[in-house]
């Protein structure tokens, strides 16, 4: 128990590990907690040392379907790294301090001022008392709350002082309480405010010009890469013109994010005028100096931002391998300088290029499990000189009833004058339940 000789216990468990009690890693620990909720929970988080947490639930419970889901997703996450806890949601900071250490269930929401009936049978402890306060309160047959509220308000005050009444106050609600909320970190953006409005071209990209270093040192400060950019004109009618870039790897390179800027500034208007510019970064990434050597990887970067810069959002991308039944399912889209693995067996041979969808063949083929022997495509006739197959690919039943028990049989043919083919048929050949044994052509060899 809490304030137990360490000597007895030894004395009952001999192989006990024990480890001098570190306060104020306690308290950077629970402060980096307090960012990582702020983060996730809610964006007004205060700390309730030793071990407590006082998060603003009001405009941030909808986001979470109510505050009993806001509770149990909080204490979901508290688990998933690792951490037990119990919360409480009150109208009060102090009844919510009370609940969630001395309540009756791990997580408990109590309706809109019923925080007095709440605290009424906890201790009086639970009024964030020192320990010999608490204990003098126990003495004299005080053990809880509504033993408190019972008594003359001018008796304990004159007995046990003004700070009891005060903690007393602050659960109840009588009393304001200030909280003292962790702050969020600066914001990275630049900002330059004009004396005269602009409304040109060559003004906007100066702009640019002057934004990107300023920008560019906050980065470098931080040890931070940007990977979006969002610059913002202000018009003189109050409007605001955006434009967003975005980047494949964190980068802080002046020049680099000049020129992504300068491609996509070009289709801003002004309107009547432009009186200051934001250039910010909502979304930064760890980078660290550059290495000798890194400069290819580099260069490919920014060739893929400038490529994007130009073709659009997503209109830059490379295809990734992905577990699936069917072919046309196991490739997806990645960022381009994305890492791949994996891909298709390398003993089985797989086409150049996949038609999407499967185009439907014309074939003469023995069941169950010969190959074609003539096949025609796009009113061409092909006669099978060699062959190869099948082989087997089944549905995924787990994703749709239609794919439930359904086969294909892949087949390698080539034609007389050399051109190969990967052909299918729907079903084993045998049971019509697996397909209705028609033909397709799935891809193409070389071409």
């Amino acid at each position: 128990m809490p304030g137990e000789p360490l000597a007895r216990v030894r004395a009952r468990l001999p192989g006990l590990h024990a480890e001098p009690h570190d306060e104020a890693a306690d308290a950077a620990a629970l402060e980096r907690l307090g960012h990582w909720l702020r983060a996730r929970m809610s964006p007004l988080v205060a700390l309730d040392p030793p071990d407590g947490l006082l998060l603003e639930a009001a405009g941030a419970s909808h986001l979470f379907g109510g505050e009993v889901r806001m509770l149990e997703a909080l204490l979901a996450r508290l688990e998933k790294a690792g951490l037990s806890a119990r919360a409480a949601l009150a109208d009060t900071a102090g009844a919510a301090h009370a609940l969630a250490r001395f309540g009756p269930a791990p997580t408990l929401v109590v309706p809109p001022h019923a925080h007095p009936e709440a605290l009424a049978p906890l201790p009086a402890a639970a009024l964030r008392l020192p320990a010999e306060e608490a204990a003098g309160l126990a003495r004299l047959g005080i053990a809880t709350i509504a033993d408190l509220l019972a008594l003359p308000r001018a008796s304990l005050g004159r007995r046990f002082g003004l700070d009891l009444l005060r903690r007393l106050d602050q659960a109840l609600g009588r009393a304001g309480e200030p909280l003292a909320f962790l702050p969020h970190p600066e914001p990275l953006a630049a900002t330059l405010r004009l004396a005269e409005p602009v409304s040109h071209a060559e003004a906007l990209h100066a702009l640019i010009d002057r934004l990107v270093p300023l920008l560019c040192q906050k980065l470098a400060q931080g040890g931070q890469g940007a990977r979006r950019l969002d610059l913002l004109f202000q018009r003189l009618d109050g409007s605001i013109a955006a434009v967003r870039a975005g980047t494949a790897a964190p980068s802080r390179e002046v020049a680099h994010l000049s020129r992504l800027l300068h491609l996509l500034v070009e289709g801003v208007d002004p309107g009547f005028g432009i009186e200051a510019a934001t250039l910010a970064c909502p979304l930064a990434a760890p980078l660290a100096p550059a290495q000798p050597g890194s400069e290819r990887a580099a260069g490919m970067a920014e060739a893929v931002d400038r490529l994007a810069a130009r073709l659009g959002d997503g209109a830059v991308f490379r295809l990734a391998p992905r577990a699936a039944a069917f072919p046309e399912a196991s490739v997806a889209r990645a960022p381009p300088l994305a890492p791949v693995s994996g891909g298709w067996p390398a003993h089985l041979p797989r086409p150049t290029r996949l038609l999407e969808p499967p185009e439907r063949v014309e074939a003469i083929a023995m069941l169950p499990d010969r190959p074609p022997a003539l096949f025609v495509w796009r009113g061409r006739r092909h006669r099978v000189r060699g062959a190869d197959g099948p082989e087997r690919m089944h549905g995924e039943w787990w994703k749709s009833a239609a794919e439930e028990g359904s086969v294909r049989d892949y087949f390698l043919v080539e034609d007389e004058t050399g051109a190969r083919f990967w052909l299918f048929r729907r079903g084993d050949g045998e049971d019509p339940a697996t397909g209705d044994f028609s033909w397709h052509l799935h891809g193409l060899f070389g071409g």
